[in-house]
């Protein structure tokens, strides 16, 4: 499938020789510090709104001040210009969903395939409604991509929703682009507790890259503050940034929220 009017970022066929990562466990063994949930609980308890109060409209500046930096996300994360983070496509998210490997297959299918075409043009929660920013990070073969935006005319708590139920609806399905098969598995992985509510993700997709063997692991996540909303997306063919995408969900809703308060964001940790 050709996705028109987009760059696609062809993966260097240098980066594998064989297969790269075998099939992503599935659980989360992280030991950061703060209180974790589970997204799916976070999700079902968060339906009940509880937007933190006072909270102001966030502007374009106010969105761009909410951005991290590399001090936020620590390792070796360099950040990239804002037009390269914005043309940031994984190839290996191209393809149509496989319905036979579904039960009820129109309705899961169309899910699955939502899910790799949001991730593909970055649109995870859907459109923002208001002011978004967004800033992207790379470290050896691994990028982090962050965004900050407003969904004031749509309800980002039905997205996070939708997100909840994909680990069981695409637990593993297949792909096919051209010639090409890839397997893609969703597991659910859990968030700090942080923002009115959270869902985190990771997608797996085994197929090729240059003719190598090759896999792709993301780690999603997504926290709600009001009607305003960070994403995160972090990994590529040398495996899960699991812990960065951690501290980039945890410094970025403390940024976000002070940015709501009228606050100027603490400095970012040395």
């Amino acid at each position: 499938m050709t996705r028109p009017s987009r760059l696609v970022r062809v993966l260097s066929s240098s980066l594998a020789a064989g297969t790269l990562l075998s099939t992503v466990a599935c659980s989360d063994d992280g030991g950061t510090d703060g209180p974790r949930v589970s997204g799916v609980t976070a999700s079902r308890v968060a339906e009940v709104r509880q937007t933190p109060s006072p909270t102001a409209t966030l502007s374009t500046d106010g969105a761009r001040t909410a951005l991290i930096t590399e001090a936020d996300i620590e390792d070796d994360w360099t950040q990239v210009k804002d037009t390269e983070a914005e043309n940031w496509h994984d190839s290996l998210l191209i393809g149509t969903v496989d319905v036979s490997d579904f039960l009820t297959a129109k309705a899961q299918a169309s899910d699955c395939q939502r899910l790799l075409d949001s991730l593909f043009d970055d649109d995870l929660l859907g459109r923002p409604s208001g002011a978004s920013e967004l800033r992207g990070f790379e470290q050896g073969d691994s990028r982090l991509l962050y965004q900050v935006a407003s969904y004031d005319r749509t309800d980002p708590q039905d997205s996070l929703n939708w997100m909840a139920t994909l680990p069981e609806k695409c637990d593993q399905f297949t792909v096919t682009d051209g010639n090409e098969k890839r397997t893609v598995q969703v597991i659910e992985i859990s968030l700090p507790g942080v923002g009115d509510a959270r869902q985190g993700l990771r997608v797996t997709v085994q197929g090729s890259a240059g003719g190598d063997d090759a896999t792709l692991t993301l780690d999603v996540a997504a926290v709600r503050v009001g009607d305003d909303a960070i994403t995160v997306t972090a990994g590529g063919l040398d495996g899960d940034e699991n812990d960065s995408a951690e501290q980039a969900v945890r410094q970025g809703t403390q940024r976000l929220e002070d940015v709501l308060a009228g606050k100027s964001p603490a400095a970012s940790p040395t």
